[in-house]
């Protein structure tokens, strides 16, 4: 990446691009300049351009009104000098020393028609094309650096001091980049999060949408992640530093933008090789009009110099070249402060390619964790809270995932409106426990025993009525996990865990069909429970049993009909995320295989995310083609006006620069939020 030097004169700057001059440069990302000098130094550029644009009119008047052989039109050469001299020294300097070099660029090209016009005695004019070219580039790269920032303001987003509990127990603020791994933080509420942690006191409301494009603020408490440059709404939260630095998520959504435009797009690629062989074919066509054209077709030596002139000043390929990197850093920038990090360019172009798109189904399509979803009670003989409080008792002796849900099931139960708040509760002892793998557990409370287990050992036990039979097959069809209470005598009740839908997987793969992308659902759980998820959600194909080295070979096998993405979030993912043509990690918050492996990370949970960024590369892409028009129409006009003898020096800096602001501008459309309001797109307002 370039650094973010200042130019060293208006119109001027020294990390020039393709074209020579600063438009179509590379577009550093890193931290801009100190506020206060940077300030200072645009005011001065600004006033040396204005001062300049004075004596250029001041000379133009001169010339019309000023008769020859006075002094007043001495006076107007001596102004037009001066003007130049302002405006646009620093480009004739460059442009001779890259005429000596043999390369052909802006500075080249403009150092050619301004000394020329000089030769031709056209001093006012020569003054004035300067100077509005330089006023223009001013313009022009204050415009890019809109474009800059967009992504540069990420940087902001962390603070750059914490404060750290000290080994005595006391709070002080530090460098934030002194902080190890281990400490102690702690954040107040209205302050963004320094580095990312996991709590280890105090609840509160963390709005994370600036990480993972998540728009309502996240309830945390003991144990949960935190993430640098995420708002604490309320409360004081205590956490423990969990990554350094310069290893944040935050740092990490950066350095992947920063990536992300380094490596550029076909589109980028094509139309920079495409500059260096216009520019030169258009030098080769103004030397041809300057000594050809008096040869063979008796054109005037100062005409024909004079048009040749301004085929110079027009075949600058600056708009052309600017016109697809500010579009494409636009769309980048815009992608990232929402939560979707795309790894480059090409990916942002053949998003909009995609027709089919494969989904894992546990953590991606669903919550990735097994929660009590249904439960009831059987037997008249004991009352129901206290056989929810005997389950929840044996339960929570067991390490299982599925026994683990249903604890915390009976414990919150603010979705259970008419089941007793068991969290406070006080539980009986159990004796003798023992788990039964496959099975469940056991276990003796106050003296009779009890079993936590599964449909097939309550069958195994001779305890399954029919009436219990029929209930728990309706609920293994639907895809839940069953889990039966049973005494001696019998059923008690029953429980069932599933792993729930994620709250916008149904909408997320209705857009994907409006889009006309058809989606399937690649998982390794069994058949029934594949399919009664996909029934909720509205999946099109349904592909069950998979292992990894399964999703891997189907995931090619689509890959060779059409462009196909991978959606996934774990390591059994990772395999196919990587042969997928674009393969999207889902929570990049904290999969970290799955993000290596993927080209675009959704740093929240939110699936809508898929059909958000293959529409924004449909945008992005009618823009760049939208540009490329423009910067070649306007182009092919004034050249062709140019050789009718119908522009002047004036036009041709006009169809240059304001090409080139109007490719600009029409770029930056991308960062700007109205735009995509309709994709349900969170963020705030941007004034249209």
């Amino acid at each position: 990446m370039s650094d973010t030097r200042p130019q060293d004169s208006a119109g001027s700057r020294p990390d020039a691009g393709a074209c020579g001059h600063g438009c179509c440069g590379s577009m550093p990302l890193s931290a801009a300049p100190d506020a206060a000098p940077r300030d200072s130094l645009e005011r001065s550029r600004w006033l040396r351009l204005l001062g300049a644009l004075a004596l250029a009119l001041f000379a133009e008047w001169l010339g019309v009104y000023a008769a020859p052989g006075t002094p007043w039109r001495t006076l107007g050469m001596g102004a037009a000098v001066l003007a130049v001299a302002l405006s646009g020294l620093s480009v004739l300097r460059e442009g001779l020393t890259a005429l000596v070099k043999g390369r052909l660029d802006i500075a080249a090209l403009m150092a050619v028609a301004v000394a020329g016009a000089f030769a031709l005695g056209q001093w006012p004019e020569a003054a004035m094309v300067m100077t509005l070219f330089a006023l223009a580039e001013r313009i022009e790269a204050r415009s890019v650096e809109r474009a800059r920032d967009a992504i540069r303001g990420l940087l902001a987003l962390s603070p750059a001091r914490v404060e750290l509990r000290q080994p005595d127990g006391s709070w002080r603020a530090v460098d934030a980049r002194s902080a190890a791994v281990g400490a102690i933080a702690r954040v107040r509420p209205g302050e963004r999060f320094a580095l990312d942690g996991t709590v280890r006191a105090g609840r509160g409301a963390v709005d994370e949408s600036p990480i993972t494009g998540e728009s309502l603020p996240v309830d945390k408490s003991l144990g949960d992640e935190v993430f640098a440059g995420s708002i604490n709404r309320d409360g004081s939260l205590e956490y423990e530093v969990t990554r350094a630095p310069g290893d944040t998520v935050l740092a990490r959504i950066i350095e992947a933008v920063e990536q992300a435009q380094a490596r550029r797009a076909p589109t980028q690629r094509f139309v920079e090789r495409f500059a260096r062989v216009y520019t030169p074919a258009v030098f080769v066509l103004a030397v041809a009009v300057a000594l050809g054209a008096p040869l063979w077709l008796g054109w005037a030596w100062h005409a024909a110099v004079y048009r040749a002139l301004v085929l110079l000043v027009i075949a600058c390929p600056c708009a052309l070249v600017i016109s697809t990197p500010v579009t494409v850093v636009s769309a980048l920038a815009f992608a990232a402060r929402r939560g979707i990090l795309l790894k480059g360019g090409v990916y942002l172009e053949q998003a909009r390619r995609i027709r089919v798109v494969a989904l894992d189904k546990t953590g991606t399509l669903t919550e990735g964790r097994p929660t009590m979803v249904a439960r009831a009670a059987l037997d008249a003989r004991m009352a129901p809270p206290r056989a929810f409080g005997l389950a929840r008792a044996l339960a929570l002796r067991s390490d299982h995932p599925l026994a683990r849900a249903l604890a915390a099931g009976l414990a919150d139960v603010s979705d259970l409106p008419d089941l007793p708040d068991l969290s406070g509760a006080v539980l009986p002892e159990v004796e003798d426990f023992g788990a039964q793998p496959g099975r469940g557990v056991h276990g003796v409370i106050d003296g009779a025993a009890y079993v936590l287990g599964s449909h097939r050992w309550i069958a195994e036990r001779g305890q399954c009525t029919p009436a219990l039979q029929a209930a728990l097959q309706e609920q293994e069809a639907r895809g839940r996990s069953v889990s039966v209470l049973a005494d001696a005598q019998g059923p008690l009740a029953w429980f069932t865990v599933a792993d729930t839908p994620r709250p916008h997987s149904r909408e997320a793969l209705a857009e994907l069909r409006e889009l006309g992308v058809r989606t399937l659902m690649l998982t390794g759980d069994n058949e029934a429970t594949a399919r009664a998820i996909a029934g909720q959600v509205g999946i099109d194909e349904v592909h069950a049993g998979l292992l990894p080295q399964d999703k891997l070979a189907l995931v090619r096998r689509l890959g060779e009909t059409g462009t196909v993405a991978m959606v996934g979030d774990g390591i059994n993912d990772a395999p196919a995320l990587g042969a997928a043509h674009i393969g999207f990690a889902m929570g990049g918050a904290g999969a970290d295989v799955a993000t290596e492996a993927a080209d675009v990370v959704i740093m929240g949970e939110d699936p809508r995310r898929v059909a958000q960024t293959i529409r924004l590369s449909r945008r992005a892409q009618r823009v760049l083609r939208q540009n490329i028009a423009l910067a070649l129409g306007i182009k092919a006009v004034f050249l062709a006006l140019a050789l009718a003898g119908d522009a002047s020096m004036w036009m041709a800096v006009f169809a240059d620069t304001g090409a080139s602001l109007l490719v600009v501008f029409n770029g930056l459309r991308l960062t700007r939020e109205p735009v995509f309001r309709a994709w349900g797109m969170p963020g705030r307002a941007v004034p249209a």
